[in-house]
């Protein structure tokens, strides 16, 4: 049986997909910071015969993320989808979206799949005074920040902003991590759709002329070590075997592949 999720069921949610935060980050992240009562977010469930969840699928505006455990109602899911008319994208976990994209008719805009690791425990540490010269950024670093990512040709098409800098520290969704030499700010990393139980590591990124000085693993295991002692789990997408290779020597492991589909 699948219905709409409700307040009343966010116990119930919480403890399903809490199992596993980094797969659900995005769920838990929502459901934290908009709840069950939005006109541009709403969640389903499906339940077995005793009443559990199974399978959860979070709407947040045009966007679909279904997770669940095992097999799921796939078609109940699709339905739902197809009979939004705002419907434009369908992300999540590979062995879980692809079923459900083989029901939506809809052509495809883009299509991409991504690695998906996250990491529990630092594989390499390093003391207070190793890291010192990494710091949080502040509302006056963030112009300075922005610039660095822009100049970064993997994120010269990316929305980051000043205002989207600005709102992440307002609304304490996300934080991020500086290393400046001589004043000029030449390595960053960030986190986003932070919650209680996990965050998303973004924007990893160290200038030209700077690289293969350990700068980029420094933030790294800043950025990792203070989240992990709030108790979060860290995840991040990477499509590059080689940045792959990196994570993997912090701690990160595999956990599958993330699907994203856009339609028109």
């Amino acid at each position: 049986m699948i219905r709409r999720l409700l307040e009343s069921d966010r116990e119930n949610l919480m403890d399903f997909i809490g199992k596993k935060p980094a797969e659900n980050l995005f769920i838990i992240g929502d459901v934290e910071a908009y709840g069950f009562d939005q006109d541009f977010q709403k969640l389903w469930g499906e339940f077995n015969e005793n009443g559990e969840l199974k399978a959860v699928l979070l709407k947040w505006e045009g966007n679909y993320i279904p997770y669940a455990e095992g097999e799921y109602d796939v078609e109940g899911f699709a339905k739902i989808m197809l009979d939004d008319p705002t419907m434009r994208e369908l992300s999540g976990l590979k062995e879980i979206v692809e079923p459900l994209k083989q029901l939506i008719p809809k052509k495809l805009r883009r299509e991409s799949t991504c690695y998906y690791a996250k990491c529990s425990e630092l594989a390499i540490t390093k003391s207070a005074e190793e890291l010192q010269y990494v710091h949080l950024m502040t509302y006056d670093d963030i112009p300075e920040t922005v610039a660095l990512l822009k100049a970064i040709p993997e994120f010269d098409t990316s929305h980051i902003t000043v205002e989207s800098k600005e709102k992440m520290l307002q609304d304490q969704t996300g934080r991020t991590y500086l290393i400046q030499v001589d004043g000029k700010l030449v390595s960053t990393a960030s986190t986003t759709a932070e919650n209680k139980h996990s965050a998303m590591v973004v924007g990893v990124a160290t200038l030209e002329g700077y690289k293969r000085r350990g700068y980029a693993s420094d933030i790294m295991i800043k950025l990792c070590n203070d989240l992990l002692a709030e108790g979060k789990e860290l995840c991040l997408f990477y499509d590059n075997p080689d940045a792959g290779k990196i994570y993997k020597r912090l701690g990160f492991v595999d956990i599958g592949f993330w699907n994203m589909y856009r339609f028109e």
